[in-house]
């Protein structure tokens, strides 16, 4: 038996929080998970809180010799200007990954809300009466910045019943809410980690 193990970035402290955002996160990747099952594999995905402790997990199954499909998702944070992934993590981070091929890491770019407002009708639906859809972001949106990103959130709720987004409450629920495909489409980072498992399971 093979398996597809993910460790990602986020979830903060505590394992119900944790789990949460798991939660969200399997919904968002179902095909995948569901072609995984349908080999027979394991499928882990992994909250880890901070992006350093999801590369150091990430490295310790790789090094460990854990097998499989294992996978790197971790906010960019800024614009992507490098060549690779791995060259963007290894100059803004200071990391080392010259144990992992390229196409084991991948960012959401250049943070997971960068996905979320990706699907606008989601947003829209999620808060309901009040919210500012016009005040989104369109175009390309992985050019846009992590601040800016939370700010237009942040606009487009504020005449809405709950008034605020929550970035564990709200973006777990929102991930199980919204289409892979619409997100794939305004999202390449996003397309990318869809095309590169799909090509793994499928072999």
């Amino acid at each position: 038996m093979s398996s597809v193990s993910i460790y990602m970035e986020g979830g903060g402290e505590g394992l119900g929080r944790r789990a949460m955002l798991r939660d969200g996160m399997d919904i968002f990747l179902s095909r995948l998970k569901a072609a995984t099952l349908a080999r027979l594999w394991r499928w882990n995905l992994v909250p880890c809180g901070s992006r350093g402790d999801a590369f150091k997990a990430f490295r310790r199954a790789v090094r460990g010799g854990k097998g499989g499909v294992i996978v790197l998702l971790v906010d960019s944070e800024d614009p992507v200007t490098a060549a690779t992934f791995r060259e963007h993590l290894e100059a803004r981070d200071g990391w080392t990954i010259d144990f992992a091929p390229d196409d084991s890491i991948h960012l959401m770019v250049q943070t997971m809300e960068t996905w979320i407002v990706a699907d606008r009708q989601a947003l829209a639906d999620y808060f309901g009466e009040g919210f500012a859809l016009d005040t989104l972001p369109t175009g390309n949106l992985e050019a846009v910045s992590k601040d800016d990103i939370a700010a237009a959130l942040g606009r487009a709720v504020r005449n809405t019943r709950g008034r605020t987004y929550r970035k564990l409450g709200d973006g777990s629920v929102l991930l199980q809410r919204m289409d892979p495909e619409i997100v794939q489409r305004h999202c390449c980072a996003c397309r990318r980690l869809f095309e590169t498992l799909a090509d793994k399971i499928g072999r």
